[in-house]
């Protein structure tokens, strides 16, 4: 009878360790890139440096993930210092007025094989809308030091007009939409 106690109480454990199994993303292996039209001729690329987030999930396929992310405006990296001033005034992100971008899921549901749907609400500078991005799960494994990781990524194209980023109202210079591609190596989160 004791064994019987035992095995249950070691299950319910490890359940109960995997249903809390909280995942953050790796800064060293995940990336937040954009590209935007510039002059109707060429384009722009930049990257945000500084994010971060979490993924909670009970299930192994993740498909009861709940999903927060975080970026710093002032991070935005186009390589050239001019041009990220500018992207950081009241022209684009206002960075010092709305220092961060922010995601919250709603629903994480997987399609079939390592697709999923995520639907949430983005909110950039005062405004906050619901979004649905198509999301491919990249595999579970195990890193250099043995510890398991998991790769996500999702692309998106986004209408810098809907969340008050009104630089250049004709779209002529800068591109109305920028498309943002999310790149994100996540490992278990340290406890603090």
């Amino acid at each position: 009878m004791k064994k019987i106690f035992l095995f249950l109480a070691l299950t319910a454990m490890s359940f109960q360790l995997f249903a809390q199994k909280n995942w953050a993303p790796d800064p060293m292996h995940s990336f937040v890139t954009f590209t935007i039209k510039h002059m109707g001729i060429s384009f722009v690329t930049g990257k945000f440096d500084q994010f971060s987030g979490e993924l909670v999930a009970a299930k192994e396929d993740f498909s009861d993930a709940k999903i927060n992310f975080t970026v710093q405006t002032s991070s935005i990296n186009t390589g050239v210092d001019m041009r990220n001033n500018h992207l950081k005034t009241a022209d684009f992100f206002d960075a010092e007025k709305y220092p961060e971008m922010k995601f919250v899921s709603t629903s994480f549901k997987k399609k079939a094989g390592n697709q999923y749907t995520l639907t949430g609400k983005l909110t950039i500078k005062d405004v906050t809308k619901p979004v649905v991005l198509a999301v491919t799960y990249g595999g579970k494994t195990k890193n250099q030091m043995g510890n398991e990781v998991i790769g996500f990524q999702t692309e998106m194209k986004l209408n810098r007009f809907d969340y008050h980023i009104s630089y250049d109202p004709t779209g002529k210079a800068v591109a109305k939409e920028a498309d943002v591609k999310i790149y994100l190596e996540l490992q278990p989160k340290k406890k603090a």
